[in-house]
């Protein structure tokens, strides 16, 4: 009875045992290398940095994909392995170049990882293979069997990840792109069918937005594990995200049809909105693969048509029937961009006749860039003190040094033991800092306690040799699945069996893993409190703020360029870089303790209306030209006391959340109708460009609408179509 108990609580906590499985895999492939080396070989080293590379590549790395795919991606790693093991090996004999060294490489691995989840992944675990080298004794003629090691280590892991026990493959980004496409086409045809029948078709409509909007909410990009999110800076990634913004304008745009309360379409615009549901479907499809590529040819001659029968200047204005054609050829834009992104996604390049918005060139620019390019401009975002990726490897990379600073001059017995639990506790606040405390150390009290006791009253080589797998097997299973301390006071229990087999030392060892791991918590505590102790709490705020004033600045400049103003695109370039700092602490923050000041804001609504406003003003500066509604006097005092208003309540928004304080924003959502009824009597001059100053209203009423969302509740937790740690969609 209890055996079943145990079993139907492990299944609980454990569906489908992939945790249980995957601890032993590497219990497996951990005991292999050190035995082998230990007792095979009778190789001290050889032993040690096998088994370290097991724990580096299996314990500490988080990595996306399917077995295979992680199988590769740890050989590709191995080549970074051996460059940090040398480099920790030539510095080991000198405290102050080792931890020069450690000050040099923990910012970078840490840094690295802004060019997507793979080097993230491995963060730790490189930093794990320096930190084993880089202690004494200094003792280079020992390289080669490192090097084995380590090569040894990570090659069987590689093997064991494919062929023992491998883990089911998780659903991929793409294919869950093509299930959020499924239900937004349905969504589309829905408004269709609600728009030209009955009024029973409407209910029909409220249900498919209602699917829709969940089918989007699930490919938020902080609703995935951090290892499946595509934050890589290659092309496919960057198109990935490129096709969660368009759904999601797709999807806002589309319920906006509903909010203006339009009349019957005409059939051009119901053959556009046919075709817009059939688009997307269709990128759905290629993303999925295996079909032929989606093309934009349907959708560009359904808007050729639309633009043709958009009501001229000197007819009859019907505002309702203005606005509808207007929002239906924003909604067309939005499926077109996600069309030429779906298939840039899957690798077919978008030809030059295919014009994007400009908001999406430089996307698909990038498929034509190598790797490193597009690395470097990705690097070069986050290269500011501003950044929390900057702050976090800079934070780390200080303690680390700092860490090995004190164990070299206390000369440690195992001084790498500082450096790890310093590697453990260290978190992105102080308040995440100490929280990991305190598991960490009555973890290792215990196990130090237990480990005493053991060599004390045991002191049998055989009997550690024996336990060593049992005790690895539930180190690596608690990791996972049980408290930090619990796993903390496993992993205490291991390195004491370890070590009792690789010299002596009885009790002391114990005793010294104690103290090293008092010393490494005490110095990540320390510089959690000194460095950046707030974490992106403050960083969320502050650039949050500053990125809806950048918005702000954006639609001013829309305004002043159609009307015939200066154009630059410095302001453009302004509010990108802005939401770039946003979105990385927003994603920071998702990892952090909640705060019950910054809670009280609804992060997601603030930077949904800033993403939104972006992309909506380049596509619309897109499609309305510099000076399309110059000498338009009439206009231009309408359209600037409007942008007037919204300007200064995006400022005051962006006012209280710098301070912590709910948005409460001073504007109500509105309806282009209502935007346009005071100028109704211009609608009807003949000459003017109707459909530009439509859609220029059309931009500014969206934004207040996206702006107003941001009082409208609580941060759920979700993502507003955020690209995490990246330059942009």
């Amino acid at each position: 009875m209890l055996g079943s108990g145990l079993l139907a609580r492990l299944r609980h906590v454990d569906p489908g045992y992939a945790a249980l499985r995957r601890a032993a895999r590497l219990t497996l492939v951990a005991s292999t290398v050190f035995y082998i080396g230990r007792y095979g070989a009778g190789d001290v080293t050889l032993a040690t940095y096998g088994l370290f590379g097991v724990v580096a590549t299996g314990m500490f790395a988080q990595l996306p994909g399917s077995a295979r795919h992680r199988a590769r991606i740890l050989l590709s790693a191995l080549p970074v392995a051996w460059v940090l093991v040398v480099a920790g090996t030539l510095l080991a004999g000198n405290t102050a170049g080792a931890a020069a060294g450690m000050l040099v490489i923990g910012f970078a691995v840490a840094f690295a990882g802004v060019g997507g989840p793979h080097l993230v992944g491995l963060a730790n675990a490189f930093q794990l293979f320096y930190i084993l080298a880089c202690f004494p004794p200094y003792q280079p003629e020992t390289l080669p069997q490192r090097l084995v090691g380590v090569t040894a280590s990570v090659a069987l892991l590689a093997a064991a990840e494919v062929t023992i026990w491998p883990d089911a493959t998780p659903v991929s980004y793409p294919r869950r792109l093509a299930e959020a496409a499924d239900s937004v086409a349905a969504f589309l045809d829905a408004t269709t069918a609600a728009l030209t029948g009955p009024v029973s078709a409407q209910r029909d409509r409220d249900a498919r937005h209602d699917q829709a909007a969940e089918a989007v909410a699930r490919i938020r990009l902080a609703e995935l594990p951090a290892p499946q999110r595509p934050t890589a800076s290659r092309a496919s990634d960057r198109a990935l995200r490129a096709c969660q913004a368009a759904m999601q304008g797709l999807l806002v745009k589309t319920a906006r049809l509903a909010a203006e309360r339009p009349p019957r379409p005409d059939p051009e615009a119901v053959r556009l909105l046919r075709t817009c549901a059939d688009t997307t479907r269709a990128a759905g499809r290629t993303l999925r693969g295996g079909t032929p590529a989606v093309t934009v040819d349907d959708v560009d001659a359904a808007t050729r048509a639309t633009e043709r029968a958009y009501p001229h200047a000197g007819s009859p204005a019907y505002l309702p029937r203005l606005c509808l054609d207007a929002t239906v050829l924003s909604i067309a834009e939005q499926a077109r961009i996600l069309a030429v992104s779906a298939r840039t996604a899957a690798g077919v390049p978008a030809s030059d006749e295919n014009r994007v918005a400009s908001a999406y060139q430089q996307v698909f620019a990038d498929a034509r860039h190598g790797r490193w390019t597009l690395y470097r401009r990705q690097f070069q975002a986050h290269l500011t003190p501003g950044s929390p990726p900057f702050q976090t490897a800079l934070r780390l990379s200080v303690a680390l040094a700092a860490a090995r600073v004190v164990a070299g001059v206390l000369s440690l017995m195992h001084g790498f033991w500082v450096l790890l639990a310093t590697l453990t506790v260290l978190r992105t606040s102080a308040v995440d800092t100490r929280t990991a405390l305190r598991p960490a150390v009555v973890g290792t009290v215990a196990g130090a306690i237990v480990s005493g006791l053991l060599l004390h009253f045991v002191g049998q080589l055989v009997i550690f040799a024996v336990a060593l797998p049992v005790t690895m097997l539930l180190a690596f299973t608690l990791g996972r699945l049980a408290a930090p301390a619990w796993a903390q006071a496993a992993f205490t229990l291991v390195l004491t069996f370890v070590f009792a087999q690789l010299s002596s030392g009885g009790l002391q060892l114990a005793e010294v893993r104690l103290l090293d791991v008092l010393l490494g918590t005490a110095i990540g505590v320390l510089a959690g409190l000194l460095m950046w102790p707030r974490g992106a709490r403050g960083d969320l705020r502050r650039h949050a703020a500053a990125a809806l004033v950048a918005s702000a600045e954006v639609l001013e400049e829309v305004v002043e360029a159609t009307l015939g103003g200066p154009a630059s695109d410095r302001t453009f370039e302004r509010a990108r870089r802005a939401m770039i700092l946003a979105d990385a602490s927003y994603a920071q923050y998702h990892g952090e303790r909640p705060d019950p000041r910054t809670s009280r804001v609804d992060w997601q609504a603030v930077l949904a209306a800033g993403h939104h406003t972006l992309l909506a003003a380049e596509s619309t500066l897109d499609r309305n030209p510099p000076g399309c509604l110059a000498g338009w006097p009439d206009a231009a005092a309408q359209l600037r006391g409007t942008v007037r208003r919204l300007r200064s309540a995006y400022d005051e928004v962006a006012r209280r959340i710098a301070h912590g304080e709910p948005a409460h924003p001073t504007v109500n959502p509105t309806r282009c109708v209502d935007e346009l009824e005071p100028i109704r009597p211009a609608l009807d001059q003949p000459g003017r460009p109707v459909r530009h100053l439509v859609e220029v209203h059309l931009l500014l009423a969206s934004a207040a609408d996206d702006l107003a969302r941001t009082g409208s509740g609580r941060d759920a937790g979700g993502d507003p179509g955020a690209v995490t740690g990246s330059e942009g969609p």
